[in-house]
């Protein structure tokens, strides 16, 4: 029996992620005849071209004629006018400009996408494909990280709405992949759904694959389906496996190959399968590519990922929950080291591949060092040239990242380190059970700089009773080490089901969390503290702060070079040094162009734009009750708030 391996949209298009690698060596050591299928590279690569493009920047005007011949607009006529004008720019600048941005992101050459200003044209078009893409579904909103609808998610039958034609920019990419899936005759189809973003995506393809190929068991697993599935019970769980078989939880090596063999057994599996928790890397074979269009990621070279471990051997921090766990992170283990160097040699001569990715929950310096040493001995660099393979991976700030460490790190490959600072006072890292202190990271940061890795730090605030006076100390830790570190992000604390924060939340000043009602996948958790540790002038302070510290870099959007732990960001570390990105800063941002036949950017009009703001505001409004104060959402409680606001008249005068 034949068995594809589907990887869906929407997620970062730029490389391959490491689940159907792992999951093929897998199978295919077992005799299982294995087709993997990037579904999220070939769905864009469809998108993303002048000919769809065209027809959707058509559909949008469609769509904006219709509507500007109404004599007034009740609430969400006004969002979609407001998404629709928006993205009329972008209907007359990227669909000319589309697949020279794609040439550019793919050019083997590296000429253009290593020049700055072709760079940032071609992601500006990107960016402004994706928006027009937006549009032409609104009220979808898009991008490589998020599938979201007003109301994604909430149930069964809004993801069943969602998955209609007329909702879904994927859907006859998916019709068309049936059909590869029936002229190959396959009798098991699993779905690997590592992100939120490809949430709605698979239960679309899974429903359409039920409906054309009754014959084909459908199974799903993966990070964000096991966390969804794991906190749902009775009749919820059912409607939530509704288009699927079964579900894999947990790790999936054996029990997605047990489920295969039940399978050919003309055996019916159903519902949920645990897999392991504690996987025996030692056991696993070399992650597998071949199948995956290596050619076809949105990137001139590639960049694998690989597992030399899994979990976190910390394991104590109390904002955590991510990956195959019921809380917290997975427990740690590791792949034998010389067994990790020899499967890193054999993929860099398979692939012609230099940069790898080590994605796993983290790295332990110790390890990280054996690696290293094992890697230069296996791969006999030249003296004084770069090492022939390079890497990169994320790590614990810790004391044992010293100077002897840092440098056998980078005689080993070591290319750059993404390390979890988190915050910069002392207060708040004791509370989080970080284990580290500001000192350790500060250091470690300095040590890894000195070495020539490029270090990028991770940080958050507004964790629970974060003052304004000690997020600011975050800020002022990334700025006075300004010049170790290679790129940073400072986002903002989320509460998730599994953290030890929602599990023992007072602990943490937290005087309640809730689900809202109506959320059927309890997708959402929310807080309110006992007492508001900021104030908005506090916040606004924060905002500016980073504002400012990010001028010092060129940044850009996930999954874009300027951005942390991404293919395109290690392919600049590699072509131009760890400081590429702060001799960059203030490099000039560019338009989406060409914009086809010369034409004119369209006017603004202070009027609609004002329309639009008040739309939005109006929007904001309605979710604060709904989530706040009633604590239940459901479309039907949304529309009596949308129509209790006032329809809007807008001037026939229209472009």
């Amino acid at each position: 029996m034949k068995i594809a391996l589907i990887y869906p949209p929407t997620c970062d298009p730029t490389a391959p992620y490491l689940s159907l690698p792992t999951l093929t060596g897998c199978l295919r050591a077992h005799g299982v005849e294995v087709w993997p299928i990037d579904a999220n590279v070939e769905a864009y690569s469809r998108l993303l071209c002048r000919e769809t493009l065209t027809v959707l920047a058509g559909r949008v005007e469609e769509r904006w004629t219709k509507l500007k011949c109404k004599s007034a607009l009740n609430h969400a006529e006004q969002l979609a006018g407001a998404a629709l004008w928006e993205a009329r720019e972008d209907a007359r600048s990227a669909p000319g400009g589309i697949d020279d941005a794609v040439a550019v992101l793919r050019d083997r050459s590296g000429e253009r996408f290593f020049d700055p200003p072709q760079y940032e044209a071609a992601i500006a078009t990107m960016e402004s494909a994706l928006r027009l893409v937006s549009a032409a579904y609104a009220p979808l909103s898009l991008d490589f990280t998020a599938y979201r609808t007003p109301f994604s998610l909430l149930t069964i039958r809004e993801i069943e709405e969602d998955a209609r034609p007329e909702r879904d920019p994927f859907h006859e990419y998916f019709q068309e992949l049936c059909a590869r899936l029936a002229a190959k005759r396959v009798g098991l189809v699993g779905l690997s759904v590592a992100f939120p973003g490809q949430v709605q995506p698979a239960y679309a393809l899974a429903f359409m694959i039920r409906r054309l190929l009754p014959g084909v068991h459908v199974t799903v697993g993966g990070p964000a389906m096991t966390q969804i599935l794991l906190r749902l019970r009775g009749t919820f769980l059912t409607r939530a496996l509704k288009p699927f078989h079964s579900a894999v939880l947990f790790e999936g090596e054996s029990a997605l190959l047990e489920l295969v063999r039940a399978v050919e057994r003309g055996e019916s599996p159903a519902g949920i399968i645990e897999g392991a928790k504690t996987t025996d890397l030692g056991a696993l074979p070399a992650p597998d590519f071949a199948g995956l269009p290596l050619e076809q990621y949105f990137s001139p070279a590639p960049v694998l990922p690989y597992d030399p471990t899994r979990g976190c051997y910390w394991g104590k921090c109390a904002f955590c929950h991510y990956g195959l766990a019921e809380c917290g992170a997975a427990r740690y283990r590791e792949r034998p080291v010389e067994q990790a160097a020899e499967h890193i040699r054999l993929l860099a001569d398979r692939y012609g591949c230099r940069l790898f990715h080590f994605s796993q929950d983290s790295l332990s310096p110790k390890t990280a060092r054996r690696l290293a040493e094992a890697l230069k001995s296996a791969l006999n660099p030249s003296p004084g040239g770069k090492p022939p393979v390079r890497w990169a991976t994320d790590m614990r700030p810790e004391p044992a990242l010293d100077q002897e460490c840092c440098r056998v790190l980078a005689e080993g490959g070591a290319l750059g380190m993404a390390l979890g600072v988190e915050s910069a006072a002392p207060r708040v890292l004791q509370l989080i059970h970080k284990g580290l202190s500001v000192r350790d990271a500060a250091l470690a940061v300095k040590n890894l700089a000195a070495a020539g890795i490029a270090v990028e730090v991770m940080c958050f605030t507004d964790f629970p009773t974060e003052t304004g006076r000690e997020a600011l100390m975050t800020a002022r830790f990334i700025e006075e080490l300004r010049d170790s570190i290679a790129l940073f992000i400072c986002g903002e604390f989320a509460l998730v089901v599994g953290a030890r924060v929602a599990q023992h939340p007072g602990e943490y000043a937290i005087r309640e969390t809730w689900h809202v009602a109506g959320d059927e996948f309890s997708t959402a958790l929310f807080y309110e503290e006992s007492v508001p540790s900021k104030t908005p002038a506090d916040r606004e302070r924060i905002d500016d702060a980073i504002d400012r510290l990010a001028r010092s870099w060129w940044l850009h959007r996930y999954p874009w070079a300027g951005s942390l732990s991404t293919a395109h960001t290690l392919l600049w570390y590699d072509r131009y040094g760890a400081d590429v990105f702060r001799r960059l800063a203030g490099t000039r941002r560019e338009p989406a162009e060409p914009r086809p036949g010369g034409k004119r950017r369209l006017p603004p009009r202070r009027d609609l734009e004002q329309v639009w703001q008040r739309a939005r505001e109006h929007e904001t409004e309605i979710w604060r009750i709904l989530v706040t104060e009633k604590r239940a959402v459901s479309r039907e409680a949304y529309c009596r708030l949308a129509e209790a606001l006032p329809s809007v008249r807008i001037s026939v005068r229209l472009n």
